[in-house]
């Protein structure tokens, strides 16, 4: 591990304040890949750390097959699906309350090749209260469409072919800021990070990259009073990198991967942390200021990590801790400003999803559904054990006392004592 001392205190303490504030604030709505922010963090309360199956609120069958993860708005809840190979890819809308489908919108799709693991439907939806947008990806097209709340069709954009020459399909979701919707095409065909207006679905900016794998990460914004709100993204040729989030302008370029970037950025007090990896397991970790400007490399990096790391699952940030929760079931706490190691322990288990933190917990799925919960500080402990009894890649979604867990082929609803 590498360590380069920072003057970072003004900084650090002004993001301490913002994202346990976003956290907050958003605990009715959930609405893009790892919730507000995109930081995976709820102050929900009274959540079990372990049921059975009677402890649902419901659960509703889903139609076909995707790894998408809910996204909420109120008692709107959004999910992506596709059936027969991906010739049908489908949007859904349900009622958060009783689980039942309010609508469903298809798309024609052709049948292409992907990994394993993938699915034909894995980017979250992302909201902005107003409408749902919603990404399908395939050899043919790159589609993003954005619906009503009432299920009517608004605008659909095809920015062209997805190209994956190692067939592991499309990973990344679309997140929405300041009346854009942005995504990161990455892939091992023309690239860019592009944002679309919102209301008509319009180009308002592209920045074009040069991506040497394909990157299935999705970008997250630093928004803070008074600066310029900084979009990063990771790829391989990139690497941790951040845009001018309204114009598209490269404000900083730190070139220190050399393999597939999957898990997505994580900003933690006045650092972005990101990995990247391949065969089933992380390679290198490096944590760039936020603040950094133009090209930087390794020795720029306030620390850096090259082992226990995950490929898959996005790290999450949570009071002072980093919390790396690896493909193979090893679970690492580090320090978060000086990546000094706490305790590193084997839960067991083979994960695709993601962990999210709630109420001061770390609640994670692993690929055959069973759920760990452990506390999210600087000593482990194991809370508790459950199975949804069927396989889960996705990750879960917390809004309006409730978390939300999509299996292989339900939508489970967990209610809050």
């Amino acid at each position: 591990m590498m360590k380069r001392p920072r003057l970072r205190s003004a900084v650090c303490f002004a993001l301490w304040i913002l994202i346990p504030a976003l956290a907050t604030r958003g605990d009715d709505h959930w609405p893009r890949f790892r919730g507000v922010g995109g930081a995976g963090i709820s102050s929900q309360k009274g959540l079990p750390v372990q049921w059975n199956e009677n402890a649902y609120a419901w659960k509703t069958e889903l139609p076909g097959l995707g790894h998408s993860s809910p996204s909420v708005w109120g008692d709107h809840l959004f999910l992506a699906s596709a059936e027969a190979g991906g010739q049908s890819r489908i949007l859904l809308a349900i009622d958060t309350a009783t689980g039942k489908v309010r609508w469903r919108q298809k798309l024609p799709g052709q049948p292409h090749a992907k990994h394993e693991l993938n699915s034909f439907a894995s980017a979250t939806p992302a909201t902005d209260g107003k409408r749902v947008f919603a990404l399908f990806a395939s050899d043919q097209d790159f589609l993003v469409v954005a619906y009503d709340f009432a299920g009517r069709q608004v605008w659909k954009r095809d920015l062209g072919k997805f190209y994956n020459q190692h067939s592991h399909g499309c990973g990344t979701s679309p997140i929405v800021f300041a009346g854009q919707v942005i995504i990161a095409n990455q892939q091992d065909g023309a690239s860019s990070v592009v944002a679309l207006d919102a209301e008509t679905g319009k180009t308002r900016w592209t920045s074009a990259r040069k991506v040497r794998l394909t990157a299935h990460s999705t970008p997250v914004v630093l928004s803070r009073k008074d600066q310029v709100p900084r979009l990063f993204f990771t790829n391989t040729g990139d690497g941790i990198s951040s845009l001018d989030a309204l114009t598209g302008a490269l404000l900083s370029r730190a070139d220190v991967f050399t393999s597939r970037c999957v898990g997505s950025p994580v900003v933690a007090d006045d650092i972005v942390v990101a990995t990247c990896g391949g065969g089933g397991r992380g390679q290198f970790l490096a944590a760039i200021p936020v603040d950094g400007d133009g090209d930087l490399s390794a020795q720029d990096a306030v620390w850096t990590r090259d082992r226990n790391l995950p490929y898959v699952p996005t790290p999450i940030a949570y009071k002072g801790h980093l919390f790396l929760w690896g493909d193979n079931g090893v679970v690492v706490c580090l320090e978060t400003q000086s990546g000094r190691e706490v305790w590193t322990q084997r839960v067991g288990g083979i994960y695709s999803a993601s962990p999210v933190c709630v109420d001061g917990k770390l609640y994670c799925i692993a690929r055959d559904g069973t759920v760990l919960v452990m506390a999210a500080g600087p000593s482990y402990a194991l809370l508790g054990k459950s199975s949804l009894g069927e396989s889960c890649h996705s990750t879960p979604a917390v809004a309006g006392g409730r978390m939300f867990i999509r299996g292989f082929e339900h939508l489970y609803c967990l209610k809050a004592r």
